[in-house]
């Protein structure tokens, strides 16, 4: 049987509201009398009950983390920056895997919520109409983080994105190359598809010689499908001389398959990323890629959380960090 607040009470020959005060910090109590509450739970192996100290303070000190894909580097680093600001304020982060699934996405809410969770940080991809009404009907503040609301209804932080793909494309095009690929994510996701596949577009339309739909290529993020992507590219009867992916994993894939195909990197194609994780640099060459602060997206996410947890004031509900390009080899600029 798990040891409880009476358990040590009896223990410790004091009232269970002395055990109450001493769990929770309360100054309060005789220095000897902690000292026996202390020990006592120290011998019984005690563990406060986070839900049942959050019935009687409606705090449980907990928030909600929805991730897509945990074992992803991009979320790994926006989940450190999350972590860390959350132990900085003394909340426990409960985390959970999304799989991008929308289903899976509102059961995790709806669970979460069971849980009496303070608050809830979401990272996914495209943002529905379901999503928004759970978001508004929750009892407990939402924030997205690297997540796009087109709305802006639902606080969140993110870059740029359709600017941080034009910057990047437009890089390319001053380099002279008159002909650049894109290697997208899906033009149903907000970020990682639509608001950069604008970027590019609209790069290609003011900067160079127009928009080339058979220049553009849609992958689902992973490695492998940048390989494939540059394998259709590489098929056109002009194919191109620079190509943007939408993601660092599928640029690798994207250096890899040109490598294969007998092309080097960056003497005859160059590549630019999105996002600067870890990959960038264990590929050779190195990875020019666009870099969104991850780690800061995580943790000015999970800041903004706390201020509405603890009603604080909120100036900016929308939050746009910064973005640059880092140049490495992959690029000859």
């Amino acid at each position: 049987m798990n040891t409880t607040i009476y358990d040590v009470a009896r223990e410790a020959g004091v009232s269970m509201a002395t055990v109450s005060r001493v769990v929770n910090g309360n100054p309060n109590v005789k220095p000897a009398t902690r000292k026996k509450v202390l020990d006592a739970i120290e011998r019984l192996g005690y563990r406060p009950n986070a839900v049942a100290r959050g019935l009687a303070s409606k705090k449980t000190t907990t928030v909600g983390v929805i991730i897509p894909d945990i074992s992803s580097i991009f979320f790994a680093e926006l989940a450190r920056g999350i972590e860390d600001i959350a132990t900085m304020y003394k909340y426990n982060i409960i985390l959970s895997n999304s799989d991008q699934n929308k289903d899976k996405e509102i059961h995790l809410i709806n669970t979460l919520l069971e849980k009496q969770v303070d608050g809830i940080l979401f990272m996914g991809g495209e943002i529905t109409e379901e999503h928004v009404e759970e978001f508004k009907r929750s009892p407990v503040p939402v924030v997205l983080a690297a997540t796009l609301d087109e709305n802006k209804q639902i606080p969140s932080v993110n870059i740029d994105y359709r600017q941080a793909a034009f910057d990047a494309v437009t890089e390319l095009i001053e380099a002279g190359h008159q002909r650049v690929g894109m290697v997208s994510g899906s033009l149903e996701d907000p970020m990682n598809g639509y608001q950069k596949f604008q970027g590019y577009k609209e790069a290609c339309e003011q900067n160079g010689p127009g928009f080339d739909e058979s220049l553009v290529t849609v992958g689902d993020y992973t490695y492998d499908s940048g390989i494939e992507a540059v394998q259709e590219l590489r098929k056109r009867d002009n194919p191109p001389t620079a190509i943007f992916a939408a993601t660092d994993e599928m640029a690798l894939g994207v250096i890899h398959g040109l490598q294969d195909s007998g092309v080097s990197v960056p003497d005859e194609v160059e590549v630019i990323g999105f996002d600067n994780t870890r990959l960038a640099t264990m590929v050779r060459p190195t990875l020019t890629t666009v870099v969104q602060p991850m780690y800061d997206i995580g943790a000015v996410s999970m800041r903004l959380l706390t201020k509405y947890m603890n009603k604080e004031e909120v100036q900016d509900e929308v939050v746009q960090l910064p973005h640059r390009l880092e140049y490495r080899d992959s690029t000859s600029f």
